[in-house]
């Protein structure tokens, strides 16, 4: 919906996110086999600048113009206005995917089947934070629930799982959940 994108523009504009690559991209990124990516909800590109130049060629899919406008124009980066609610990913065909700060449950089965064997998924977002002094989204559907993360990607082999209390990149205090999981080669 248009509203939608205004609202993402909008909120790039008022609210700038980090050029610093997210910290399980850093971590984690040379366990995927160099090859093609997606950075789901790339932003102004933080992740996908990173992943471009480890040799990765990235397809970097935000609905906001203005983020995308941020990433650079060079050949390995492929930017990708589309409303993610609707976006269809490409049946094995990354060996890398990322997925930072944003959550559709929609897109988890569209994630595993994207995925190529062997392929690498990094996924890190917030859980609910019942506890006072914590930042908390006002919709819940946005937030993950307790081990929600682990156990919906449990056909995957898991890596690296961690739940943990951090600043997000507002200065707020928040829990986030991270999985670093690879798809089994059959």
């Amino acid at each position: 919906m248009l509203a939608d994108k205004e609202r993402w523009n909008h909120r790039h504009v008022i609210k700038p996110i980090s050029t610093e690559v997210a910290g399980i991209v850093e971590n984690f990124a040379s366990y995927a086999t160099v090859g093609k990516a997606l950075d789901i909800a790339a932003g102004a590109g933080r992740n996908t600048h990173f992943l471009a130049e480890k040799g990765f060629v990235v397809d970097a899919v935000d609905y906001s113009d203005v983020a995308l406008s941020q990433i650079k124009d060079i050949a390995t980066i492929n930017k990708i206005e589309a409303d993610l609610d609707t976006y269809l990913f490409n049946v094995n065909s990354y060996d890398l995917i990322i997925n930072c700060n944003y959550l559709d449950r929609r897109h988890f089965p569209l994630i595993k089947e994207a995925l190529k064997e062997g392929g690498l998924l990094i996924f890190e977002t917030f859980i609910i934070a019942t506890d006072e002094g914590y930042h908390q989204p006002s919709n819940l559907d946005f937030v993950l629930r307790t081990n929600e993360l682990l156990h919906t990607f449990l056909g995957l082999q898991v890596v690296y799982y961690e739940e943990r209390e951090e600043v997000n990149l507002q200065g707020e205090k928040v829990k986030v959940a991270s999985l670093v999981a690879r798809k089994k080669s059959i």
